[in-house]
């Protein structure tokens, strides 16, 4: 009886030392008050698009109460090898990395070392002297851009477009900076498109935040990032690069042309993530995997605290969850799209009423989303539940997230 006793610790013992490094923590969907047979329908939902050739394939992971009880992929990561998109994918998140590295910087709040109300200046030098656009001319701001601001898109940076100030971001050409601090000083050559707090403009802001980040630390950001975040978070794949062993899971993004997917190519091509960049892009530059992502949004959702360690105070997780958009800088407008009932925190979009915009979000919900059509949301009324959707379809649709989000919600059945 001892030795048969024996025998079936060593096997439990081998089996949990073979289980992969920061396994996500399973339950199945009744365990937390979800329903399987509804949870279910997004399958279907996933396959219609890949079908119809909406998207070449994708992946959603759900998760609530700590615990995750659907993990699924569809469709194919590299259509002309015939290759299946995967769990372990790795894909393009785009301005998800927004979150990580927002993230980071409130840990060196958290540590003293940053204030975002102080001028961003005070970390980055070369935004000291920026000017405002107007059609009379440029004009000193009405205030110093702060942290604060880098942190909410409320800093002035334009957007690249054909007005004035997008003109001259175009001409900064910001893509062939050789290192952050010669990004900045581009960026901070070109006139704000608004006073600083006054709107808000999706824009190049935590790109400057990354520099921020690796000023204060006195260390790379990609660096810093491992080693405060990625590496204790066990997130393995994610980073600002594909290194070669990884490569053969790294989908191919697409775009859609006349009715047909069809690879991207120049710098969206996959060839051009196989070596470090020149700079460490802390507002798209990042790769990553599902599960990678969820593990990071698992401990956002549980208060800054994950496995034991804490990454990140209360008081830094409430500023990074709830609204802190200045009255004046409402609406959001993303472009030429207005969306209403929607904030900004130091980190994520939050949901701040329920309106016509995304009609089955819920108040409180908070999360963003990356260009080639990835996406995430947390729910923190719903018990901390948490999904992400990864495709890698450009330019960017909100088609998953909204086929997607009503199926989740109502599979919630207590």
């Amino acid at each position: 009886m001892f030795r048969s006793v024996f025998i079936l610790f060593l096997l439990l013992s081998c089996l949990n030392l073979s289980l992969p490094a920061g396994e996500l923590p399973r339950a199945k969907p009744e365990e937390v008050g979800m329903s399987s047979e509804k949870l279910a329908q997004v399958n279907q939902a996933m396959q219609q698009q890949v079908d119809q050739g909406e998207i070449p394939g994708g992946i959603v992971i759900v998760a609530r109460k700590g615990k995750v009880v659907f993990f699924e992929a569809y469709g194919k990561r590299d259509q002309a090898a015939d290759l299946p998109m995967e769990r372990e994918t790795i894909v393009r998140i785009y301005s998800m990395t927004k979150g990580i590295v927002t993230a980071a910087a409130m840990m060196l709040v958290d540590a003293g070392k940053l204030n975002p109300a102080e001028p961003a200046s005070t970390y980055v030098p070369v935004l000291a002297d920026v000017k405002v656009w107007t059609p009379e001319g440029l004009v000193a701001p009405h205030r110093p851009i702060t942290v604060a601001d880098l942190m909410r898109h409320t800093a002035g940076f334009g957007s690249r477009g054909d007005d004035p100030v997008g003109k001259l971001l175009n001409e900064a050409d910001l893509s062939n900076a050789t290192d952050l601090n010669d990004y900045a000083k581009r960026l901070a050559g070109v006139p704000l498109a608004y006073h600083p707090g006054e709107q808000w403009i999706y824009s190049n802001s935590i790109d400057v935040l990354g520099l921020v980040v690796q000023n204060v630390s006195g260390k790379p950001l990609g660096e810093f990032l491992q080693e405060r975040l990625l590496g204790p978070l066990m997130m393995t794949d994610t980073a600002f690069y594909v290194p070669l062993e990884k490569r053969n899971r790294f989908a191919v993004c697409y775009e859609k042309k006349e009715g047909k997917l069809q690879p991207m190519q120049t710098h969206r091509s996959n060839e051009h993530y196989y070596e470090q960049p020149a700079v460490e892009s802390g507002g798209g530059g990042l790769v990553s995997t599902a599960a990678d992502y969820m593990q990071f949004l698992l401990m956002i959702a549980n208060g800054g605290e994950w496995n034991g360690r804490r990454y990140l105070s209360p008081e830094a997780i409430t500023m990074m969850t709830s609204d802190q958009l200045p009255p004046q800088a409402f609406p959001i407008r993303f472009g030429s799209q207005i969306r209403y009932g929607t904030g900004y925190s130091f980190g994520f979009n939050v949901r701040t009423a329920d309106t016509e915009w995304d009609p089955a979000a819920k108040v409180g919900e908070y999360g963003w989303g990356g260009a080639a059509s990835t996406h995430y949301w947390v729910s923190p009324k719903d018990e901390g539940l948490i999904v992400v959707t990864l495709e890698q379809v450009m330019p960017y649709s909100f088609q998953t997230e909204w086929l997607v989000k009503p199926l989740v919600y109502q599979s919630i059945e207590r």
